[in-house]
């Protein structure tokens, strides 16, 4: 699965890990997280992170 980084704040979202303190299971693709889920760290919407390259 692939990686995401948030452009505001550089925190990578590992699909293997997940985001348990959000309720984000690990094995969740970033496609299939919640439109309204935020970055843990800083707060920025889904739609400011961009694909790890």
């Amino acid at each position: 699965m692939e990686k995401y980084v948030c452009g505001v704040c550089g925190y990578e979202y590992d699909p293997e890990v997940g985001d348990p303190e959000n309720d984000i299971a690990p094995g969740t693709a970033f496609e299939d997280i919640p439109e309204d889920w935020v970055c843990p760290v800083c707060g920025a919407g889904k739609d400011e992170f961009e694909l790890e390259e």
